[in-house]
């Protein structure tokens, strides 16, 4: 028995297949008869092997329809660039219906570009280009904060889009609405896509440290936005971890001030974040040290506080260990004179 099976190994493996479809299509139902055990391999009959051109022509006419339907999607897009000559003989249209259409478009082109090779069909077809100069600063929110979307889900993990979108100037864009947008949902989608072009992304932390992103993240923490605080302060502590050498840029700033006032906000969830960003700060990091042991700033009263309140709490777990590793790192031994100066 056991030189039949392997006198048929050998057969298999001497076998040759036709360097097309057709041959890796008999290796899989030779591989899973071959798992079943060890009866003989039957041809396909005329039936299945007509199924199974079938359903090769529908998986290949469905990655064709999905670039149709994003050329589809582009001309609704386009429709707001149309002048009134270009738009002479047309229906007239309600405008509710045309900004339906369009978020209609958007959201369906975010679907598709999850598909990492639709991203790339999307920018060789013109569709950033379209995004950035027209959709990010369209009069509709419902146009910006998805417009925003897609470009996070284009630049994910994609450094040839993520060029793309920065030689375009996407990111001072971004940077504008996540700042300043009256819409907070556009605000917490811009930051979003921020994020997606600058995280391990050395052209796009220059790009971004070059129209002062980290005041923006600065800001953002301090908005009255919970979505938009906990992804500022989130992406300062990824950026931080990620980047030490930039501690003393935001030092610089008065950062270390300003996470300890924003810890003396309301309590929060984010402050989790904060709480890591300090700690960033002070690591190996003398000028951080010394702006949290600034008696003026209370920091360690306030840490103190905090870990009465956290403690016994499941949910802030995290929270309660940043704020024990912030306090030993920066008071832990430190004796104090009369004057609150350190000796």
């Amino acid at each position: 028995m056991f030189v039949c099976l392997k006198v048929m190994a050998e057969d298999r493996q001497n076998r040759r297949y036709p360097p097309n479809l057709q041959g890796v299509l008999r290796l899989a139902v030779e591989a899973g008869s071959a798992a079943e055990g060890p009866a003989p391999v039957q041809p396909l009959s005329e039936e299945r092997k007509e199924w199974l051109r079938g359903a090769l022509a529908e998986m290949c006419k469905g990655q064709l329809d999905e670039v149709e339907q994003m050329k589809q999607c582009l001309a609704v897009l386009h429709k707001d660039g149309m002048t009134a000559r270009e738009r002479d003989g047309e229906e007239e249209r309600d405008e509710e219906d045309d900004e339906d259409e369009r978020e209609s478009a958007l959201e369906l082109l975010s679907e598709l570009c999850e598909n990492l090779d639709n991203a790339r069909d999307l920018m060789a077809l013109g569709g950033l280009e379209l995004c950035v100069s027209q959709c990010l600063c369209h009069t509709q929110s419902g146009v910006r904060w998805r417009t925003a979307q897609l470009i996070a889900s284009c630049a994910q993990n994609m450094p040839e889009v993520q060029f793309h979108l920065l030689g375009l100037g996407a990111l001072p864009k971004l940077l504008q609405l996540a700042d300043s947008d009256p819409h907070p949902t556009v605000r917490v989608k811009a930051l979003y896509a921020v994020s997606c072009l600058v995280r391990e992304q050395e052209a796009g932390l220059r790009a971004f440290l070059s129209h002062d992103g980290f005041s923006v993240l600065m800001r953002g923490m301090q908005s009255d936005n919970e979505k938009l605080r906990t992804k500022s302060a989130f992406l300062l502590l990824n950026l931080l971890t990620a980047h030490p050498e930039q501690k003393d840029t935001v030092l610089s700033m008065g950062m270390a001030q300003q996470l300890v006032s924003v810890l003396r906000m309301p309590h929060s969830p984010f402050h989790e974040h904060v709480l890591g960003a300090l700690c960033c700060l002070v690591e190996d990091c003398p000028q951080g040290l010394r702006d949290c042991r600034s008696p003026s700033l209370g920091l360690e009263e306030l840490l103190k506080q905090r870990v009465k309140e956290l403690q016994g709490k499941e949910e802030s777990e995290e929270e309660l260990d940043f704020c024990e590793r912030l306090r030993t790192m920066c008071f832990h031994g430190l004796k104090s004179d009369d004057n609150g100066m350190d000796r």
